[in-house]
């Protein structure tokens, strides 16, 4: 199942509502109860699951009528689940490059901006084996939103995400691929090979030589 549709799922079910009412402000239970026409324990319920996750927080509280009230709100992790115009403006500025510039032009300006964001991350690979500097490239890729796992075998370690952090644009633009490529080179001090799935449910895949 895409991000996509898997966002609009959730956004459809009872926790995405109130994810959504807490996005506007920090509400009490009976605020929320009150707009969802549920019952205070069911809602108590729902912020339970989204506090287990991760995604609501305990904000404060709020003098009522009946007494001081519990205030919730959402984490900053939970800006995650929604919708970001960035992918709209990077396919924009992606499509433009496609065609003002020769791809080999392009491919050196992705490359420059995976060096440019590579800036800030450990950048000290000397005598790390292949697992070490998988990990430095795996913490890369979660923080630019991917779920990453890591395998190593007799041609290096491969790194690869089923959620790619690119996935808005990279089925139009696959070569985006190679601003992931020159980023994880900057972080690890590695040979990195480009090995990804394009397509409607795009994967990462990309593999740290050993030489």
């Amino acid at each position: 199942m895409s991000d996509a549709r898997r966002d609009e799922r959730f956004f459809a079910s009872t926790r995405g509502k109130i994810a959504l009412l807490l996005r506007g402000t920090p509400s009490t239970v009976e605020q929320l109860a009150q707009a969802l026409d549920l019952t205070d324990n069911a809602v108590r319920a729902h912020l339970v699951n989204l506090e287990r996750d991760g995604l609501v927080r305990q904000a404060g509280s709020m003098r009522t009528a009946r007494r001081p009230s519990v205030t919730y709100e959402l984490t900053p992790d939970a800006e995650r689940l929604f919708p970001k115009a960035y992918g709209t403006v990077l396919s924009a500025l992606l499509t433009i490059l496609d065609r003002e510039l020769s791809p080999d032009s392009v491919d050196r300006t992705l490359r420059e901006t995976g060096r440019q964001l590579a800036r800030g991350h450990s950048a000290d690979a000397q005598e790390r084996g292949p697992w070490q500097r998988a990990a430095m490239a795996a913490e890369v890729l979660e923080d630019l939103g991917g779920a990453v796992t890591i395998e190593t075998s007799g041609d290096g370690a491969h790194i690869r995400s089923r959620s790619c952090p690119l996935a808005v644009v990279v089925r139009d633009h696959p070569d985006v691929c190679a601003l992931v490529v020159a980023l994880l080179e900057e972080v690890t001090g590695a040979g990195v090979k480009e090995q990804c799935e394009h397509g409607n449910e795009p994967h990462c895949h990309f593999r740290l030589t050993t030489d």
